[in-house]
């Protein structure tokens, strides 16, 4: 007998081993994920411990991460709290009901995923509003160490500390918490309905018990917050903004105030019958509560007030409204810094006599006439010196003291510009190794010119020379810095930054920022910050450029506005930052200031809007997609940057400012007392632009000091628009002046204004100047600066407004020949700003006239000086001529333009040669402009009628002008003053005949 072997069972398939390769990937994303975020963060933290502020830094984060986990968990944990209620409490058995059947279908679809939903919706909604609430961080530090104002507010009498720090987040909060309830209870309501403790519709219980309780504790908690919303309502009527002010009005505070106090009672008795309905399960009384407190709010919160506003207030608005107008009146020039504001009744003259200006000639002697909206080209043609610089397209103004006298100057900075390379030169060592900084500062005097127009530079060249002195001139931070550059380089190495050219020296100095002195920038003389930089910008030749060695450092940040805004980010800044000389120093001037927008019953301002005028608007400045609304505004700082080292330093400027006070607290060693600022430094602040332009916007309205003057309205101006390019608000000018009221010339800020309302009228109506010189070389802060004074203008008299002057100018027959004389010649005439003086017990209008090419290069020339006082205008090539023509022969200001004597810097060639000339035509010199009364005659000017000799001169000026060109291009400079000369003459041949033909 055999028997077959016993078959062996199968081998069962071991279990499938995973690849290596999916974790691989995962691992290396999210590695590569945390090296990129460590990229961004790490390099910020060595920034700014670089520059000594850390400590914002640190603060900031802290404050921020310690806010987003308070609203991650909040919103997080409430939602994810409601729908576990709502699982857990779900009934075992459903309802039987059609409904009940439908909703079955859906919970099986869902059930799969249902673990992970209650998770991760939780988080994706606990992230958002963590977000949000960490934007909370700069209130919530204001909140904890903000002090007292020492003012209170004339509703509650409580202090104003209140609404600008507490306030804010009393509304944040209760919003936030309004949120999280809101959305925890759809939560909570969805997942009742989908597992059927709560019903729609059938017979019966609607709700299960625990959904009873869970939808009742949830609604209760709803009112509660509805009630202190409209608590809080109440505390916020006094910063609204309304037709007639900002703040509460009468039926705001009749009528308005009493309904939220009485809405707030009528939420919290709601919320207790919400509670009670939980307890008992009836739903009816709840029911009632909210159909309560919508007819509430409908006829207590709506129709009462309008009510009162419609048949009390309307009739007799000017006396109900007198005490509420007057709060707004009284806080907004408190808020704004308005109430010491000088006001002068100033009955201006329009007649021009003989000496009328001889008590204001060192007014007249400082008129500025160099236009820094206008002469940059000027700049760039005759100092910017290499391709790869350039100069702002609006300078700066400042003042120097040059031999013993303080003169008004147009300053600006030469700095790199990279575009200014050809392509073949934009390689990655020379954009960020070689082309690394600029050179120095250019100056010129602000009241006078060279002859033949161009500024009259006292600083210049390269390298540096002039009247400033020995100064550190590389400027390695500025406002068109690269994206960063590289600079160090070991002991002994042949230094490769390019400092300045120099034929002298085969080309070019170079130079190597000297890292062991100086740190401008953070250390990547190791691998691990070689690799996060590279990653950061995004260049490997970071890691591999043998340039980049164990003494390099990076610099990066490099505009003055972003590192101040970086290191001080509670700051809001002025649009504008200007360099100054000081200490040996090039340094950036950056104003900072404190705001609020919860300043019961200011008046409230966008700032963006209100600091627009027809210079900004065409600046770099990109606006806030929500424009920033302040009721509050002080420039509490002023900080530095030091264009060598970027050094950041931020100096307490407004000591008694309650919010820089709680900044100090929270940063107790970032801003140095106003004492630490040098005697230099303190000669070059100034009063800033931005808070002038405010200032001026609401006073052109809050000038007014009554309530019935404020109601009528009648007496409300504006600011002009700028009467050259006719767009925007006219800017206001930094000049050296003598108000009526004062003993001697100061630096001002000065604006004028117009009548306001819907009429097209151009007269003024008062002229404001600010003390802009905060102090002298000593150091010690003047007291007058800051005072701002007004001259108000009487209502019976028509003094002309800019608009006026600007269409007298251009309809005046003598200038408007004599000025299209000029266009002849292909030039093109370029206004410059017009001035506005008080002086001479008149108002003084002044305006720069250029000259340029109407093609190929342009660089503009002053060339004449257009004079208004009343009807009389002026038109001459020089201030003191145009003024003696205005008043009689005799303006008494003899020597009216200072400087002229004053040793000039000689200008730099553009690339080592003249600008290039395409055609002698095209490219005309600009002429200057005759006078009225011709004293020669050009020597090739035939005999013969007057038609004649206009051609024949108007060929001598066409010849004069090529031969000036063939000076200039061959910088022949004395030749080019020959050929000036004779064109003046053929010029003013060709006015003689011209109007012998016209006579």
């Amino acid at each position: 007998m055999t028997f077959a072997p016993t078959p062996r069972p199968a081998a069962r398939p071991g279990p499938r081993r995973r690849g290596a390769l999916g974790p691989t990937i995962v691992v290396l994303v999210i590695a590569g994920i945390l090296l990129m975020i460590t990229a961004q963060v790490w390099t910020e933290v060595l920034w700014f411990d670089q520059l000594g502020f850390v400590e914002v830094l640190r603060t900031e984060w802290l404050t921020r991460a310690a806010l987003f986990a308070a609203g991650f968990l909040l919103m997080a944990g409430a939602v994810y709290a409601s729908l576990q209620i709502g699982y857990r409490t779900r009934p075992v058995y459903a309802p039987s009901t059609p409904e009940q059947a439908s909703l079955d279908q859906y919970r099986e679809m869902i059930e799969p995923l249902r673990r992970l939903v209650m998770i991760v919706a939780p988080l994706v909604l606990g992230f958002f509003a963590g977000a949000a609430t960490s934007a909370q961080w700069a209130d919530v530090l204001l909140f904890l160490n903000g002090g007292d104002f020492g003012t209170r507010d004339p509703q509650y009498g409580l202090d104003l500390s209140f609404f600008m720090f507490d306030l804010p987040v009393l509304r944040f909060v209760v919003s936030f918490l309004m949120a999280v309830v809101v959305i925890a209870g759809i939560a909570g309501v969805a997942t009742q309905y989908l597992y059927g403790g709560l019903r729609l519709g059938g017979t019966g219980e609607r709700t299960t018990p625990a959904a009873r309780v869970h939808l009742g504790v949830t609604a209760a908690l709803v009112m509660l917050l509805i009630g202190a919303n409209y608590w809080l309502d109440r505390y916020s009527l006094l910063t609204k903004a309304g037709d007639l002010i900002q703040g509460a009005s009468y039926s705001d505070v009749n009528a308005v105030l009493p309904s939220k106090a009485i809405l707030t009672g009528v939420a919290v008795l709601v919320a207790g019958m919400f509670v009670v309905a939980a307890v008992r399960g009836n739903w009816r009384l709840p029911t009632i509560g909210v159909g309560l407190m919508v007819v509430s709010a409908i006829a207590i919160g709506g129709i009462y007030p309008a009510v009162v506003q419609r048949f009390q207030v309307v009739p007799n608005a000017q006396e109900l409204e007198a005490e509420y107008i007057q709060r707004n009146i009284d806080a907004t020039k408190a808020a704004f810094d308005l109430e010491d504001v000088e006001v002068t009744p100033y009955n201006a003259t329009l007649e021009a006599e003989q000496g009328a200006l001889r008590e204001d000639a060192e007014t007249a002697a400082s008129i500025r006439l160099l236009d820094p909206a206008i002469v940059s080209p000027s700049f760039r043609q005759l100092q910017q010196n290499k391709q790869y610089y350039n100069f702002p397209d609006t300078l700066s103004v400042d003042r120097y003291e040059i031999d013993g006298e303080s003169r008004d100057t147009v300053i600006a900075v030469r700095e790199l510009n990279l575009n200014g390379l050809g392509q073949d030169q934009r390689t990655w060592v020379n954009d960020h190794t070689v082309f690394t900084h600029g050179f120095g500062v250019v100056a010129a005097y602000g009241n006078t010119t060279a002859e033949d127009g161009r500024p009259a530079f006292y600083q210049g060249g390269i390298p540096s020379e002039g009247s400033l002195g020995d100064y550190e001139p590389r400027i390695y931070f500025g406002q068109n810095s690269p994206e960063y550059s590289i600079v160090g380089a070991p002991e002994g190495t042949e230094p490769w930054e390019l400092d300045y050219p120099d034929d002298a020296a085969g080309g070019q100095v170079n130079t190597t920022f000297p890292t062991d002195e100086f740190a401008a920038g953070p250390s990547i003389g190791n691998l691990w910050n070689q690799l996060l930089f590279s990653l950061k910008f995004g260049s490997e030749q970071i890691m591999f450029s043998e340039r980049v060695t164990e003494d390099s450092q990076i610099l990066f940040d490099r505009d003055p506005h972003d590192r101040v805004q970086k290191v001080a980010p509670y700051l809001t800044l002025d649009s504008r930052a200007y360099p100054a000389v000081v200490d040996g120093r090039v340094l950036w001037i950056v104003d900072g200031y404190t705001t609020g927008d919860m300043y019961p019953y200011a008046a409230s301002r966008p700032l963006d809007d209100v600091t627009a005028d027809a210079l900004t608007a065409t600046s770099d400045t990109i606006a806030a997609l929500a424009p920033q609304e302040v009721s509050y505004l002080r420039n509490s700082v002023k900080a530095t940057v030091d264009a060598y080292t970027g050094e950041v330093t931020l100096y307490a400027w407004d000591e008694e400012d309650p919010i820089l006070a709680a900044w100090q607290e929270i940063f107790p060693a970032s801003i140095e007392p106003m004492s630490e600022i040098s005697g230099e430094l303190m000669s070059h602040l100034r009063y800033p632009e931005d808070l002038f332009k405010v200032q001026r916007n609401l006073l052109a309205t809050y000038h007014v000091d009554s309530a019935a003057e404020y109601y009528s309205g009648q007496d409300f101006w504006r600011n002009p628009q700028d009467p050259v390019t006719e767009s925007l608000t006219q800017p206001p000018y930094y000049l050296t002046l003598q108000m009526p009221e004062q003993d001697e010339p100061t630096f001002s800020l000065t604006s004028t204004f117009i009548p306001g309302g819907n009429t097209d009228r151009n007269v003024l109506t008062g002229f404001l100047a600010v003390d802009a010189e905060p102090g002298d070389a000593d150091g010690e802060r003047r007291e007058g600066y800051g005072q701002l004074r007004l001259l108000e203008l009487p209502r019976n008299t028509t003094v002309p407004g800019p608009g006026q002057v600007q269409n007298n100018f251009n309809s005046s027959p003598e200038v408007s020949q004599n000025l299209n004389l000029l266009r002849q010649g292909n030039s093109t005439v370029v206004s410059g700003n017009l001035l506005t003086l008080p002086v001479g017990g008149g108002l003084l209008y002044v305006q720069p006239v250029y000259v340029q090419s109407s093609q190929g290069t342009q660089f503009p020339l002053l060339q004449r000086v257009l004079v208004s006082f009343g009807e009389q205008i002026g038109f001459a090539e020089t201030l003191e001529e145009a003024l003696d023509q205005v008043f009689g022969g005799d303006a008494g200001v003899e020597g009216v333009q200072p400087g002229e004597d004053a040793e000039e810097v000689p200008d730099a060639p553009v690339d080592g040669e003249a600008p290039e000339v395409t055609d002698p035509d095209a490219t005309a010199s600009p002429s200057p402009t005759p006078t009225a009364e011709p004293t020669t005659q050009p020597t090739t000017a035939p005999s013969g009628d007057a038609r004649a000799r206009l051609d024949a001169a108007l060929q001598d000026a066409q010849s004069a002008i090529q031969e000036g060109q063939s000076a200039l291009a061959e910088q022949d400079w004395v030749a080019y003053g020959e050929a000036q000369e004779r064109l003046q003459a053929a010029l003013e041949a060709a006015v003689a005949a011209e109007a012998e033909l016209e006579g």
